[in-house]
């Protein structure tokens, strides 16, 4: 009996491009057998050529839309990025009755509930297992794997170049320029590379990723957003010194009638198995009421791992297309008219243990008034250093842990501390997350 052919039509001959047509050619007949349908790489849609791939059997336009309307296409492959041309060809795919499959994190992060819902009028699938953390299959397993659970928290590494720079100024006590021009020369950050170094691309991850976890809409305003350009090489020396690593997390709570949504520089006790997840690599860490807490470890982009998530979801929709049945699982785990939007907490109300550097007169006193100011807000102090790095030295760096405390309320306090006299200088605040229990 023969199998079903489902035609795959792919737009856009990029890095994950020709990483998917790689994978096609190789083990093209293992992903039909999986699939239970004959699936065929039919259509190509590229401005040019990649020699990194072959296309010599496969149909290849210079137009993409081309692709689109080809009525023999039945899922078509969006991988040109940006949200502009690309929400265009989305549109016009679902319009015309096809499936679509992604990796444009941006796309999904700030037009994903609009497509969507277009999707399911549309009786079509749109899949992007791809958009977050490369290979790790983070969306299947919120989406379908945990399906079962009441999620109260996300804690993720989903930034490679982030984790890579934070671990090479961690490992070889190197300055935030260095590494980042070391990243840029390996390919691990972008000529360009604003969006890794502020948070903008672990935002656009994490929104997608709290808005199947806790069914809400996906709102690319929600995220507060702190880049890695605040850690110094100090920081991360001072962290270890307390036993703490630094990592540039996508955190997402759920607090009952509200979520807060963050990305930030985090020191995370060294113990803990994410604070080792190092270099390029990404994590994810996902606490639900039944299952406890889950992390998925593994690399976050590049041809290979990137492309095999987009083929894993063409395995999925050609099972499905292959049977001729609807494609059943919203995009984010209940349909769109069951999405229900929350409060967002403010980041002030948002309460963390807090690290804290300041340089100070070495004086006696100092340290009293310092303590006064953070009792004066009611927050207590976990670790000191205090370094007295030379006999003859005027000032000292000081390090501050501290309990548990408000936004806010280690707001009003620092502010007070760099207004004494005795301080003067860079003064760092980072938040501490425990995980304790989870």
């Amino acid at each position: 009996m023969s199998k079903p052919v489902v035609k795959v039509g792919l737009c856009g001959l990029g890095t994950v491009g020709s990483g998917v047509v790689n994978i096609f050619n190789q083990n093209g007949g293992m992903l039909s057998n999986r699939a239970g349908a004959d699936l065929q790489l039919f259509h190509v849609g590229a401005r040019r050529d990649n020699p990194n791939c072959d296309t010599s059997k496969v149909q290849v336009s210079r137009d993409i839309f081309q692709v689109v309307h080809d009525p023999e296409v039945d899922l078509v492959v969006e991988l040109i990025g940006g949200t502009t041309i690309a929400k265009d060809l989305v549109e016009a795919a679902l319009n015309n009755g096809k499936h679509v499959v992604t990796a444009n994190k941006a796309l999904i992060a700030e037009y994903g509930n609009e497509l969507f819902a277009l999707a399911e009028v549309k009786g079509v699938a749109l899949r992007f297992e791809a958009a977050v953390a490369g290979g790790i299959p983070i969306i299947k397993a919120l989406r379908e794997g945990l399906a079962a659970n009441d999620i109260s928290g996300i804690a993720g590494i989903i930034n490679g170049t982030g984790n890579f720079i934070l671990t090479k100024m961690a490992n070889e006590g190197s300055d935030f320029a260095e590494v980042l021009a070391e990243a840029q020369a390996l390919g691990y950050a972008e000529a360009d590379p604003t969006f890794d170094i502020d948070g903008t691309d672990a935002a656009h991850k994490l929104v997608i990723l709290s808005a199947i976890a806790f069914g809400t809409p996906v709102n690319i305003n929600a995220p507060f957003k702190e880049g890695i350009n605040i850690v110094g090489a100090e920081d991360l020396e001072y962290a270890k010194e307390l036993g703490y690593r630094i990592k540039h997390l996508g955190i997402a709570r759920n607090h009952g009638d509200k979520i807060d949504v963050r990305v930030h520089p985090t020191l995370i006790p060294e113990g803990k198995l994410i604070a080792t997840v190092d270099g390029v690599l990404n994590a994810v860490m996902v606490q639900g009421d039944a299952v406890g807490e889950v992390l998925l470890i593994g690399p976050g982009a590049g041809a290979g791992p990137t492309a095999s998530a987009v083929c894993a979801d063409i395995v999925d929709l050609g099972r499905e297309i292959g049977l001729g049945q609807k494609c059943s699982i919203p995009a984010l785990g209940v349909t769109a008219a069951a999405l229900k939007n929350r409060e967002l907490m403010p980041m002030g109300e948002v309460e963390s243990g807090w690290y804290i550097r300041l340089s100070a007169d070495d004086r006696p006193g100092v340290m009293a008034e310092i303590t006064k100011l953070l009792s004066a807000e009611n927050i207590g102090i976990d670790s000191l250093i205090q370094k007295h790095e030379a006999a003859d030295a005027k000032r000292v760096p000081i390090v501050i842990l501290t309990d548990p405390a408000s936004g806010d309320s280690i707001q009003r306090a620092v502010n007070n501390i760099a207004a004494l006299d005795a301080v003067n200088g860079e003064l760092v605040k980072l938040r501490v997350e425990e995980f304790r229990g989870k």
